[in-house]
This record gives C-alpha cells, sequence and structure tokens, in this order.
C-alpha cells in the first residue's frame, strides 16, 4: 500500500510539473496609438510606456494613449526604422538600408532628452534588420551579409559606439542567406548567449556563448530556397530551449516547415505541429512563467497562442500584427500596419 501511494504522489507531481501555468482562451486588443505607418519595432518600458520605431522616419514613445513623436531625417531623406531596444536611460534606433544609421535617444523615464548619431554606415548592400542589448553597457545589431558574412556590430560602452564584427570573427553565409526585418526579432538573448536567425536560401541559426566574442552556426528544418521562405522570428525560454518560426511570405497559410523547437540551445531543431496550427508568422515569443510550453505568434494572418510547446494551437483573433513584446505574463504590446495595440491575455 505504501508502495503504491508513494508512486501515485511522484506520478502526480510529474503531472503537476508539465502543466503549463496558465491557459489563454481569449485575447482583448486595446488600440493605444494609430498612423499612416509601417510599424515593426516596439520596445515596452512598463504596462503604460512603449516606444516604437517606424517608416518615414517616426519614432515615438507612447505613454498611455499619448503619443510622443519625432521625424528624424538623413540630410533631406526620411529615414526608415525597423530595429528598437531601450536601456534603462536610453533608446536606439538602425535604419534598414543605405545608409545605415543608428541613433542613441536619451531617456529620463518620461521623455526624450537628446539624440546623438553613434553608427554610420555606406554600402550598396547594407541592411540592417533587428537589434538587441544583453545589459546596459553591451548590445549587437544584425544585418544583411554585406562581404560574405552576416552584418554584426557590436557596442560594449552603452552605446556610445560601435564596431563591426571581421568576417574572420563569423561563419560564412550562402548566396541568398540573409534576413528579414519584419519584427525585429532575428536576435534571441538569454544571459551571454545571442542566436541570430537567417532565412532566404538558407534558414539556419547563428550562437554564440559569449556576448558576440565566437559564433557558430546550425542547420535548421525551416522552409528555405526562395528569397522569402525562412526563419522570420525567434525567442529563448532560457540558454536550452528556444523556437524558431517563419514559413513562406508568398503563401502565408502553408504551414509545413514553418515553426520548429530547440531543447540543447540551438544545436539541432525538430519542427513542431508540421502541416498544422498556423502559417506564416512573423514574430514569436514564450509567455512568460509558463515553463517553455506557452507560445504566441503573430503575423498578418492573426494572433496564434499554443500552451504546449506548440503541438496544439488556438487562433485567438484573425487582427494581424508584426511584432509582439510581452511586459508581463498575461500582457503584452503589439505593433503592425498603421497601429500600436495592448494584448491582454485571459484564461
Amino acid at each position: 500500500m505504501r508502495l503504491i501511494l508513494a508512486l501515485f504522489v511522484s506520478l502526480l507531481l510529474v503531472s503537476c510539473s508539465t502543466e503549463p501555468k496558465r491557459t489563454f482562451t481569449s485575447v482583448s486588443i486595446t488600440p493605444i496609438f494609430s498612423d499612416s505607418l509601417s510599424i515593426r519595432a516596439i520596445a515596452p518600458i512598463d504596462d503604460h510606456k512603449v516606444w516604437f520605431a517606424a517608416n518615414e522616419g517616426m519614432v515615438g514613445l507612447i505613454d498611455g494613449t499619448i503619443p510622443k513623436l519625432a521625424t528624424i531625417k538623413y540630410e533631406e531623406s526620411f529615414l526608415h526604422f525597423r530595429a528598437i531596444t531601450a536601456i534603462e536611460n536610453a533608446v536606439f534606433v538602425l535604419s534598414i538600408s543605405n545608409p545605415a544609421v543608428l541613433y542613441k535617444i536619451g531617456f529620463d523615464g518620461r521623455s526624450a532628452t537628446f539624440i546623438e548619431e553613434v553608427y554610420f554606415e555606406e554600402g550598396e548592400r547594407v541592411f540592417y534588420d533587428s537589434m538587441a542589448f544583453w545589459n546596459d553597457k553591451e548590445g549587437i545589431a544584425m544585418g544583411d551579409p554585406t562581404n560574405g558574412c552576416l552584418s554584426v556590430i557590436i557596442t560594449r560602452n552603452g552605446g556610445n559606439s560601435w564596431e563591426k564584427l571581421s568576417c574572420d570573427l563569423l561563419p560564412p553565409v550562402t548566396e541568398g542567406e540573409a534576413a528579414f526585418a519584419a519584427s525585429n526579432s532575428n536576435i534571441a538573448i538569454f544571459g551571454d548567449h545571442t542566436w541570430i536567425a537567417t532565412g532566404g536560401k538558407r534558414a539556419r541559426v547563428f550562437h554564440s556563448p559569449d556576448r558576440g566574442k565566437t559564433w557558430e552556426v546550425f542547420n535548421t528544418p525551416i522552409i528555405q530556397g526562395k528569397a522569402m521562405t525562412g526563419i522570420y522570428s525567434i525567442d529563448f525560454y532560457n540558454d536550452k530551449v528556444g523556437v524558431i518560426f517563419g514559413g513562406d511570405w508568398e503563401n502565408k497559410a502553408f504551414n509545413e516547415g514553418n515553426k520548429a523547437l530547440t531543447k540543447d540551445g540551438g544545436k539541432t531543431w525538430n519542427l513542431i505541429s508540421n502541416g498544422t496550427g498556423p502559417g506564416y508568422r512573423s514574430s514569436v515569443k514564450f509567455v512568460p512563467g509558463s515553463e517553455g510550453k506557452g507560445l504566441v505568434a503573430v503575423g498578418s494572418p492573426g494572433i496564434s497562442y499554443s500552451p504546449d510547446e506548440g503541438r496544439s494551437w488556438s487562433e485567438l483573433s484573425s487582427e494581424g500584427f508584426f511584432a509582439l513584446e510581452f511586459v508581463n505574463d498575461s500582457l503584452a504590446y503589439a505593433s503592425g500596419q498603421y497601429k500600436i495595440a495592448k494584448l491582454q491575455f485571459e484564461q
């Protein structure tokens, strides 16, 4: 009898530990900003404030529902921004194409205090896609290849200056391999680890265990081979468990080879819900506090949710968004064509 009771308790504990902490059944979408902009990069500060960067040179802070906006030009041209990140006292925005210009914007918690150019790059093939920081001193941005390797720039002094990594330090890319500036989520960071996702003719994951000092690259089973196929977004829950999402932008309903999971830090990837669940999505995030089980993916076709590591999915909304960033375990910001919204996920 004692043995049976111990076995029952053991099974109960295993069952409880594998259950997700919360399961979403719906999402409430509250618009907080609208304008004639394509908004693919957002950086939440808290549940009331979110920075964004968009096309037409537009950068802004939404404080509640009050927008504080600025328009940035280089010479006489509007810059187009698809990368943004925030640290304690500053926000950084990076333009996508030639020339690439990176700005540091001082922030005192309420409003911008200064803006200065901290990196500039010209070149026919220059095209930057996303940006993130490991801490308040060290950050990274990545872009399409210019000399046979990915464009990777790094700061070690709080973003005051940036240096581009030599191709000697990076794995080579293959012809037609690049990245998508779809949601500022080509880069994932956990601790000192960094992962960069690519697409196009090859869909691979580049990994650095030491904040960009050394690199390796791993193959994935994500659909690849055409200009608009591949990985559009990557996220890691910890240093082992990660997810990649993407697909074929030209065939958004196609749901084979477009989502995969790793449990060994990105070395190997296994397709999840292959042929079922959502097709193309441009941004995927682990739900905070879900023990790596909960996933939310957004794209122009809608908002998709999985409570079980991507084995099953529910479509919470058909409203389209480009980018997603969680604030806590049930609240996120999302941005898209002409809009930013708060997403409140509900049980």
